[in-house]
C-alpha cells in the first residue's frame, strides 16, 4: 500500500491523457493505495505542488511530456524529503522515457510508474535550474518552445520538423569558450547539445556512443560554424552518422562545464526555453533522481 501524488498536465500531447484518467485511477487504486490527484493548469505548477507536497506521501507520479517531468524534478530538488518519480509519458516527443525504457502507451507505463523497480538516474543542473536530458543552443533549440500546443496536439513530432524548416535561413553562430576540468575550447558554434539521453527530438543514437544515464557525466556535442554555407548539409549529415572524427564536431564526456558568451544565447532545457543567458555553468548531479522503471 503506498500514499501516490498523481499529478498530470492535460495539455501534454494530443490531450491524450485525459481520455486515460479512469483507468489510471482505477490501476493505482488496486491494493488499497491512496491517492491525491492534481491537474495542472500553469508553467511551474507541477514545481510548486511537489514542493510544498506535505510529510506523509510515499511516491510522486506525474503524466505529461519531458517538461512536466521536469517540474516534478525541479520540485522535489527543492524538498527535504526526496521521494521516488514515476513518470507516465503523454507528450509529443518523450525522448527521456525512451532512454529509459518507459513505455510508450499510457496504461502500461502507469503499471511501471507503480512498480517496485526503481533506478538512480543523473540529473543536470543549469545555474540555479534543473533538467533531466538535454541542455542546447543555437539552431532549432527555439523550435520546440515556440511550435504552438495546438500544432504538437494536431501533429505530434511533424509539428517540429515543420516549424524547424521555417528556421532554415535563421541560424545564428555564437562565439564561446568552454571550459572543462580537461580542457578549454573557443570557437564559433551554430549548435550545442549537452545530453543525459540516447534520444533527442525523437531522434535515437544521436547523442553518442555508450550512454549512461547514471554515470555521472553528461554527452556533450558542439557543431562549428561552417565555413561556407553550402558546408551545412555536410555537418548535419556527420551529426546524423555521428562521425564524431569530423572537422566540424567537437564530442567528448564532462562532469561539468562553463559556456561563456559575449553576447546572450537562448537555451532550451528539455525542450522548453531556459532563459537567454551569457555565461552558465552546466553540472551532472549523479543518481539525483530516483525513478520507477521497467
Amino acid at each position: 500500500m503506498m500514499n501516490l501524488f498523481f499529478v498530470f498536465n492535460p495539455k501534454a500531447g494530443k490531450e491524450k491523457i485525459k481520455s486515460k484518467l479512469g483507468d489510471i485511477i482505477e490501476l493505482f487504486s488496486m491494493g488499497g493505495n491512496k491517492i491525491t490527484v492534481a491537474a495542472t493548469t500553469k508553467r511551474g505548477d507541477a514545481t510548486e505542488m511537489v514542493k510544498n507536497l506535505p510529510e506523509g506521501f510515499d511516491r510522486v507520479i506525474c503524466a505529461g511530456g519531458d517538461g512536466t517531468l521536469d517540474e516534478v524534478v525541479m520540485g522535489m530538488k527543492l524538498r527535504e524529503n526526496k521521494l521516488p518519480i514515476g513518470y507516465i509519458p503523454a507528450g509529443s516527443t518523450n525522448d527521456f522515457a525512451s532512454s529509459v525504457g518507459i513505455p510508450s502507451r499510457i496504461n502500461d507505463a502507469a503499471k511501471v510508474a507503480i512498480g517496485d523497480k526503481l533506478i538512480k538516474c543523473d540529473v543536470g543542473l543549469f545555474n540555479d535550474k534543473s533538467f533531466i536530458y538535454v541542455a542546447a543552443f543555437g539552431a532549432f533549440t527555439e523550435v520546440s518552445y515556440e511550435t504552438p500546443q495546438e500544432l504538437k496536439n494536431r501533429l505530434g513530432h511533424a509539428a517540429y520538423v515543420i516549424m524547424a524548416l521555417k528556421h532554415l535561413i535563421e541560424i545564428k553562430s555564437y562565439k564561446m569558450r568552454i571550459e572543462t576540468e580537461h580542457m578549454t575550447i573557443e570557437d564559433e558554434f551554430i549548435y550545442g547539445m549537452i545530453t543525459n539521453s540516447d534520444s533527442i527530438g525523437g531522434i535515437k543514437n544521436i547523442t553518442g556512443k555508450n550512454i549512461n544515464l547514471c554515470d555521472g557525466l553528461f554527452e556533450v556535442t558542439l557543431i562549428r560554424k561552417p565555413k561556407l554555407a553550402t558546408d551545412l548539409n555536410s555537418v548535419m549529415v556527420a551529426l546524423m552518422d555521428r562521425d564524431y572524427n569530423s572537422k566540424d564536431l567537437y564530442y567528448f564526456k564532462a562532469d561539468k562545464l562553463k559556456v561563456t558568451c559575449e553576447e546572450e544565447v537562448p537555451w532550451t532545457l528539455d525542450g522548453e526555453f531556459g532563459g537567454n543567458e551569457k555565461e552558465v555553468v552546466i553540472e551532472n548531479i549523479k543518481e539525483a533522481l530516483e525513478l520507477a522503471v521497467k
